[in-house]
């Protein structure tokens, strides 16, 4: 499979949460704040292929939470087809201070710059918070149906925040499939304004092929006050 094909998967995963979202792959268990939205925006840049993300996500009735948006992408400076993604998400557990969390997420996405169509996917996100919440360990299982083979696959993530001041995150963590080599990726993430506007930025390849197909990543999230 494509670093395109996964790394939008992985993106399906990291499509919502207040405070441990983008950009990380791996998800947590949990949502944008109760009557609040956020638009997380980033740019996705690779060899190959450039993508450049929005994905509005709202949570007006408290435990589900809708994600919608896309990308647009670029490879040599020249357009490609672009993405369109799709996604709800609630919780079985809410996280809580030194325990855990658990929900479930389903949705519909579309690969940017190749052109393929769309694959529902669903997977189960679990959270772990650490030493009063200065650090979090995430855990994914999910299952991806490719569309045009009618193929199933296995998803997996770990993840893990640790907060090294008031405002910056450290991050790392690995995903891939049942088939291939795993993914990996790890950077910060600051608070410009705590629980409104947050930046990041990560490196990432994939184990066994670190210089074909190594990317960076750079994101701004926006997160409103309760709308509803």
């Amino acid at each position: 499979m494509k670093i395109s094909t996964l790394c939008l998967f992985g993106i399906a995963l990291a499509a919502s949460a207040a405070h441990a979202a983008r950009p990380m792959i791996t998800d947590d268990a949990r949502l944008t704040d109760a009557g609040a939205c956020q638009v997380e925006s980033w740019a996705h840049l690779h060899r190959d292929l450039q993508e450049y993300w929005a994905l509005p996500a709202c949570n007006p009735g408290g435990n589900f939470e809708l994600t919608a948006g896309g990308a647009l992408a670029y490879a040599d400076g020249r357009a490609q087809s672009g993405a369109v993604l799709i996604q709800g998400k609630t919780l079985f557990k809410p996280l809580e201070t030194n325990g855990f969390g658990i929900g479930l997420a389903a949705g519909y996405s579309t690969v940017a710059g190749d052109g393929q169509s769309g694959s529902p996917y669903v997977y189960i996100p679990a959270s772990l918070s650490l030493a009063d919440d200065r650090a979090f360990i995430h855990l994914n299982i999910g299952d991806l149906r490719e569309r045009e083979t009618q193929q199933h696959h296995l998803s997996w993530g770990i993840g893990t925040e640790i907060q090294a001041s008031e405002r910056l995150f450290l991050i790392g963590e690995s995903f891939g499939q049942d088939k291939g080599s795993a993914f990996f990726q790890g950077g910060v993430r600051y608070w410009i304004v705590p629980g409104h506007i947050q930046v990041d930025a990560t490196y990432g390849s994939r184990l066994g092929h670190i210089a074909e197909e190594r990317w960076v990543s750079i994101g701004l999230r926006l997160i409103s006050p309760p709308l509803f």
